[in-house]
């Protein structure tokens, strides 16, 4: 998945910069030779005196009210995303019907430790002895009981098998296998099983994020600080696409590990979250929201540079973006709502946080936030020390004409 997610962009990008140009250079005004949609559906005059061209002159007039709640928004999803618990969800909250669901409910009925269906699988190699192996994990706190088999030859390898007292995905398991581990310390064993190998999963995953999202961020500053000549515009870009993704994290928590809403898609609530799901989202929806970063602050770029009013720059900017970011939300998400149709309830979750993040950061973060804050920025957007200048080999430019002046103009 991570080799064809580099793929999609490096191919795209290619096209975009070789066969696209080619194309319309052939095709030249022939392009806008057949009609697609009624003259009626047809935006007529200036993008700016359409809905995007109203709603920004009315962000731009109320932009402390509109930040607000803008923030208030995101406050409480990513509050909610903080509470995401990242690992296989417990057995007895899986949903269905069938032989292991009825084995699962007969295990309950009888008091049998749901560890039973999760084992820690202990190798005990060179000559070993299994039978005390499994009577000194027998003693382990949170171990229910340990088995070994009675036929075993010294210089053999045998398998001893280890039942945790909770299931191997509830919270406490972590402690059971640091204390499980500690006790086959001095001993020719190795501890493994699904129990195990989730909680290694899960550290392979997490241990280095913090190193990947620190250098996503600092590649994304960096980039985006030359194309926009301004330290504040990338940092706030930065800022706005975490809280965009935490804020993704918040509705899959509260649909999909709480419950609320997932029986639409025949899902109870799981209490966790696969953990390969959260990276995945973070990996799309950090992407496709910079995208719309750039869309948006591209065009406001421009229009400051020729008119050297921020409002006005804000205001041609949403206007003839807004209906392109959003367009293209709208496109994605509804791509993804089929994806979550699949039978496979871990492409449900993965389908639908990603549809419900992109539609979210192309409405709350874009057409509200963004707008808003740049207003209250005013001329600090454009900001950049000459030191950073050249320390990106950022060339000067024709500075805009100030504000004033653009507005007699």
């Amino acid at each position: 998945m991570g080799i064809g997610g580099m793929l999609i962009p490096a191919v795209s990008v290619l096209a975009a910069i070789t066969l696209l140009p080619a194309l319309l250079a052939v095709l030249g005004t022939r392009i806008n030779s057949v009609r697609v949609l009624p003259k009626r559906f047809v935006d007529r005059g200036h993008p700016e005196d359409g809905f995007w061209g109203r709603w920004a002159r009315f962000v731009l007039r109320h932009p402390w009210r509109v930040a607000v709640v803008g923030t208030a928004i995101v406050a409480v999803l990513a509050g909610l995303g903080t509470q995401l618990t990242p690992n296989e969800a417990q057995l007895k909250n899986f949903p269905g019907a069938g032989d292991a669901i009825a084995g699962r409910s007969a295990l309950a009925a009888a008091h049998i430790s749901p560890g039973v269906m999760k084992p820690f699988n202990v190798l005990v190699e060179n000559g070993g002895n299994p039978q005390a192996v499994a009577a000194k994990l027998g003693t382990v706190p949170g171990v229910a009981g340990a088995v070994a088999p009675k036929d075993w030859h010294r210089g053999s390898a045998s398998l001893v098998q280890a039942f945790p007292s909770i299931d191997g995905a509830a919270p406490g398991i972590q402690g059971i296998i640091n204390r499980t581990n500690d006790a086959l310390k001095g001993t020719n064993a190795t501890l493994g099983g699904v129990a195990a190998v989730d909680r290694d999963f899960i550290h392979a995953i997490y241990g280095n994020f913090p190193y990947v999202l620190a250098f996503v961020l600092v590649l994304t500053l960096i980039l985006l600080a030359r194309a926009f000549r301004s330290i504040v515009l990338p940092l706030k870009a930065a800022i706005l696409n975490l809280a965009s993704l935490a804020a993704a994290y918040g509705i899959v928590v509260f649909i999909f590990q709480e419950g609320h809403g997932s029986s639409l898609w025949n899902i109870s609530a799981t209490g966790a979250i696969p953990a390969w799901i959260p990276l995945m989202i973070f990996a799309f929806l950090f992407g496709l929201s910079m995208d719309y970063e750039v869309f948006m602050l591209t065009r406001m770029r421009e229009a400051y540079d020729e008119t050297g009013s921020t409002e006005r720059a804000i205001e041609l900017g949403l206007a003839r973006t807004g209906k392109l970011v959003t367009s293209a939300a709208l496109i994605l998400m509804f791509a993804f709502l089929v994806l979550s149709s699949s039978p496979g309830y871990e492409i449900k979750l993965f389908a639908i946080g990603l549809a419900a993040g992109i539609i979210f950061d192309a409405t709350v973060i874009r057409a509200l936030l963004v707008p808003a804050l740049m207003r209250l920025l005013g001329r600090a957007n454009w900001w950049m020390p000459d030191w950073a200048r050249s320390l990106l080999f950022v060339p000067k430019r024709r500075e805009a004409v100030p504000e004033a002046a653009a507005d007699n103009v």
